[in-house]
C-alpha cells in the first residue's frame, strides 16, 4: 500500500498521540488532528499507526538488538514513534523499504532533534538489511557511532540548560552580595 508524505506525517502524529496517551482509538485521535484532510486519508492514517503501535514491542526488541544502548525508554519519543512506524512499514515490504526509511528520516528532520536523522536512518537501516536479509554490522561496532551522536546531543542539552540557569546564578549572586 502506497502512502502520501501526508498520511504517513498524520499516521506518526497519531502514534506518538496514542503512546502519550496509553493507548485509545486511533480514529478518535486521527480526527481532532487534522480534520483538513479527506476522511480516506484519515482512515489510512489511523489504521498504519494502530497497526505499528500493536506492533510496538517488536519493533522495540528490534532496536534494541541493533542499538543495546538505547533501549526503547531512553530514546526521546518522537525518534521512537518515527522507528516504530518505520518498522511496522519495513517489515511488512521490505522490497519499499528504502522508501520507508527515506520518509522516516524526513519526519526526523521535521519533529526530531539535530541528531534525529542520523540515528533514524543509521538504526532503520539495519532494520532494512536484517529484513532483506542482507549482513548487518555487529551491534557493538554501530552502537559507538550511535553512542557519540547522542553523546553529543546530551552535551548540547547540558550546555543549553547550564546557559539558561547562568543569568539566574549570577543574579542570585549580587542578591546576596547586596545582603
Amino acid at each position: 500500500m502506497s502512502l502520501s508524505q501526508e498520511t504517513r506525517r498524520l499516521a506518526f502524529q497519531v502514534l506518538f498521540l496514542l503512546e502519550a496517551n496509553g493507548g485509545g482509538d486511533a480514529s478518535d485521535l486521527v480526527a481532532g488532528i487534522e480534520e483538513a484532510h479527506p476522511a480516506k486519508e484519515r482512515a489510512k492514517a489511523a489504521a498504519l499507526a494502530n497497526r505499528a503501535y500493536e506492533q510496538r514491542s517488536e519493533a522495540d526488541a528490534a532496536m534494541l538488538e541493533l542499538a543495546p544502548t538505547w533501549p526503547a525508554h531512553r530514546q526521546p519519543a518522537v525518534d521512537r514513534a518515527i522507528l516504530r512506524l518505520a518498522y511496522h512499514e519495513i517489515v511488512s515490504d521490505a522490497e519499499r523499504g528504502a522508501i520507508y526509511v527515506n520518509e522516516a528520516v524526513e519526519l526526523a528532520k521535521q519533529f526530531g532533534t539535530d541528531k534525529s536523522p542520523g540515528f533514524v536512518n543509521a538504526l532503520l537501516d539495519r532494520v532494512l538489511k536484517k529484513a532483506q536479509g542482507k549482513p548487518t554490522p555487529a551491534a557493538d561496532a554501530g552502537t559507538t557511532n550511535l553512542q557519540g551522536e547522542f553523546l553529543d546531543v546530551l552535551r548540547r542539552r547540558l550546555h543549553h540548560r547550564r546557559a539558561e540557569e547562568e543569568p539566574r546564578r549570577v543574579q542570585a549572586h549580587r542578591q546576596a552580595v547586596r545582603q
